[in-house]
């Protein structure tokens, strides 16, 4: 519903009776609510919105919980040790927490998937091991050796006590450690902050100031359009990457701060932010995340790789900025959204129909941007686009095709990659475990599948949205000749009879998905096919029907 604003901790106080709350896929900032009140709720959905601080203690008095979903949200701190035997569903991904996964029955009966995205947690069901051992393991021993009948002696082992000891030495001397290199890190930080008050006195004493109110108001959000680009603090530098040498730069870091922001969403990547300033053309801002471990200078590069790839098709890259704790990526807004939604929103009265003609169009933008990728993507360090799926294709306001996110591969970490992006999920990655070329041109058939079957793909399918294999429906379809049942409805109404250049269509998107990527055409040779079936297409329609490429 597009719902905004700060959410109150006793806004459902007085809903003593509700069993059910969903406030999924909004905009909603604050603490997580206090559900003591609300002894009848089985189901809550908060997920997809920008709540912060810890999970609430009050989820321990929920006895018939059995669907938790809170996954891409800001929170933060130690899970909370649930442990209701009615809990069905668990969802705690993308957010901030960090500690040990409680090792109740509750919690771990649900896999990985249900914790991923949150770096700092360790133990089981995740792959990352705590440094410590854990309490479950150090009682393990005792109630192993009270068990047995004969068990005289029901007290702790020798080796239970020189082990304990090793520990308790081991750990001392890691406190003495930590100590000393605390104490030099505050002094080389002091040393740094004199050296900049020195030089820059006026803009330290305002960093200053927003740092302490910082800390003073804890979790508070300190300015809304700090908070919208991920409240960075440093007073680093934007990269331009589209500016002539000489010419000035139209804005500065402090500009997109102070800018009306709006949230546009999670990706698999990051959040996203509408920044608009004033007199200016608004921008997005990408926060990213999961990258691999690159050095600024490594970064740039990356980065200048990217942003020399120029085609009227690609989204080009506006900015960057880089520091230790933050990488924004900047890109022109583009206004007319992505092409999932518009394939996919709900259809009625009120809809502008997706023809044919506007359908192809956007197959040939796309095509013609990937075969660019493929043409001067020469760099070993630039994979081709990796990613290539509905909500990565922009509309412009005049109809225009732009494919974003390409490079991104080249930037983020392998098992990331491996879990979030598209060509990743290609039949033959299982075998080879390496992306190519032939693996965007199985992204592309499936994209093409999207367009003509109205249908989500499986492998492209948004968290919570159930997708279809299309590969294997259309060529089950295709082997069992009803063919005409595969198009979707509104190009079914469009034209009464199939079109031949559907059909032309589809068995190029049946080429692409070929199991086999040595029997996949080449992006070159798709886009030249897909240009002769729009000059077929185009001859005698209406100008007003079509889509600019």
């Amino acid at each position: 519903m597009g719902l905004a604003g700060n959410l109150k901790v006793d806004a459902f106080r007085d809903l003593t009776e509700i069993t059910v709350l969903s406030l999924k896929n909004n905009n909603i900032r604050g603490h997580m609510m206090d559900c003591s009140s609300n002894q009848k709720l089985t189901r809550i959905d908060i997920s997809r919105n920008m709540l912060l601080g810890p999970m609430s203690i009050s989820l321990f008095s929920l006895g018939i919980l059995e669907s938790l979903s809170v996954q891409h949200n800001w929170l933060g701190g130690h899970i909370p040790d649930l442990n209701q035997s009615t809990l069905k569903e668990l969802n705690l991904s993308y957010n901030n927490l960090s500690g040990l996964i409680p090792t109740t029955q509750a919690l771990q009966k649900f896999d990985y998937s249900s914790y991923i995205g949150n770096s700092d947690l360790c133990g089981s069901p995740s792959h990352v091991p705590c440094e410590a051992v854990s309490p479950s393991q150090l009682n393990s021993g005792n109630k192993n050796g009270s068990s047995g009948s004969n068990n005289k002696d029901p007290g702790p082992s020798r080796y239970a006590v020189i082990f304990c000891g090793l520990l308790l030495v081991c750990l001392a001397i890691a406190s003495f450690l930590s100590v000393l290199y605390y104490m030099k890190y505050r002094k080389l930080r002091k040393l740094i902050k004199q050296v900049k008050a020195t030089s820059t006195k006026q803009t330290n004493e305002e960093s200053k100031t927003g740092g302490e109110k910082d800390q003073d108001e804890g979790v508070r959000e300190r300015d809304e359009a700090v908070s919208y680009v991920g409240g960075v603090q440093e007073k680093g530098k934007l990269i331009f990457t589209e500016v002539e040498d000489g010419a000035a730069a139209e804005f500065e870091l402090g500009d997109i701060l102070k800018a009306s922001a709006e949230g546009l969403g999670r990706g698999i990547f990051g959040n996203s932010y509408k920044a608009k300033m004033i007199g200016k053309e608004a921008v997005v801002v990408k926060r990213i995340r999961d990258l691999k471990p690159l050095i600024t200078e490594e970064f740039n590069k990356q980065l200048q790789l990217i942003a020399n790839l120029k085609h009227p098709n690609l989204l080009p890259l506006l900015a960057y900025y880089h520091t230790k704790d933050e990488k924004l990526l900047l890109y022109r807004y583009v206004p007319n959204g992505n092409l999932f939604n518009r394939l996919f929103e709900a259809r009625g009265p009120n809809r502008i129909p997706f023809t044919w003609t506007s359908r192809l169009s956007v197959a040939q933008g796309v095509a013609r941007a990937v075969e660019y990728l493929h043409l001067n993507a020469t760099s070993p360090n630039i994979l081709p686009h990796g990613n290539l799926k509905s909500t990565n294709i922009l509309l412009n306001e005049n109809g225009t095709v732009l494919v974003s996110d390409y490079g991104f591969a080249s930037l983020v970490s392998h098992p990331i990659a491996v879990q979030r992006m598209v060509s990743y999920k290609a039949p033959e990655y299982k075998r080879t475990k390496r992306v190519s070329v032939e693996s965007d041109v199985w992204s592309y058939g499936s994209l093409l599948l999207e367009l003509l079957t109205g249908k989500i793909s499986v492998c492209t399918a948004p968290s919570g949205v159930s997708g279809v294999d299309l590969c294997s429906w259309v060529h089950r379809a295709v082997r069992e000749e009803w063919t005409a049942e595969i198009f979707d409805v509104e190009l079914s109404d469009e034209h009464r009879t199939t079109s031949s250049g559907m059909l032309r269509l589809l068995q190029i998107a049946m080429q692409c998905c070929d199991p086999s990527p040595e029997k996949r055409p080449m992006m070159s040779e798709v886009a030249r096919e897909v240009q002769n079936i729009r000059i077929t297409e185009t001859a005698g329609v209406d100008s007003d029907d079509s889509v600019d490429d």
